[in-house]
């Protein structure tokens, strides 16, 4: 299996992650490559979180020439994915490759720039939009935002997410890139989700952006600078 406990978070590790996320670093890489790449990225994700935390069951199967056994993923029906706008829309596309049948929810969240990071390397976090479906005890739901940076818009997000819903069975979040200060908050803040992230970078600059990063993804998806 190709994800790694490093302690604060887990951290997949499948070659073809690795390879997907370094195109994308690249900063020659143009838009349509870039989006296609987050779109791989959830993809592979998925598949990952399918083998490292979905269970299996035998079933009879009939083929052509023989009854036989074989093994179902037990769950992809229990699956919810929250969409953090916007610049996770690309990465979710992936991952409903992964899980076709998951219930979607969506939160359009982000940091006020203009206020600045405060001395705890916390931003102010704008929601603008929440809608979520039905969360039962039996889901694995996975809040995905390609960047956990401060960690400050993932904790507001999985506060409305855990708002009045049951426990699922599985709670994921997962991004592209994390920062550790980053996975120290959301860690302490929610310490039931498990964290899952194809790099862990150095550190924060003094905005708040991770270092190496690999840019603002949303901008970079949707061609917005």
């Amino acid at each position: 299996m190709t994800i790694e406990d490093r302690d604060d978070a887990y951290l997949i590790t499948h070659a073809l992650a690795k390879d997907t996320l370094s195109k994308i670093r690249d900063a020659d890489t143009e838009q349509v490559a870039f989006r296609k790449g987050l779109v791989k990225l959830g993809r592979i994700c998925g598949y990952e979180i399918i083998d490292g935390a979905m269970e299996t069951e035998y079933v009879s199967i009939e083929t052509p020439m023989a009854e036989t056994t074989g093994e179902r993923v037990k769950g992809l029906d229990d699956v919810v994915i929250i969409n953090v706008l916007r610049a996770a829309t690309p990465f979710v596309e992936g991952l409903l490759k992964a899980f076709p049948r998951a219930k979607q929810g969506v939160i359009s969240a982000g940091r006020d720039e203009e206020a600045g990071m405060n001395e705890d390397g916390e931003f102010p976090i704008t929601v603008d939009y929440v809608k979520l479906p039905e969360i039962t005890e039996e889901d694995t739901v996975i809040v995905a935002d390609p960047m956990l940076a401060t960690g400050s818009t993932m904790c507001a997000v999985l506060e409305y997410v855990l708002d009045g819903q049951a426990a699922p069975e599985n709670l994921f979040v997962l991004s592209a890139v994390s920062a550790p200060a980053g996975l120290l908050r959301v860690g302490e803040a929610v310490p039931e989700a498990d964290l899952l992230t194809v790099a862990i970078d150095d550190h924060l600059d003094e905005n708040g952006f991770i270092v190496p990063g690999l840019g603002d993804a949303g901008d970079r998806a949707f061609r917005t600078t």
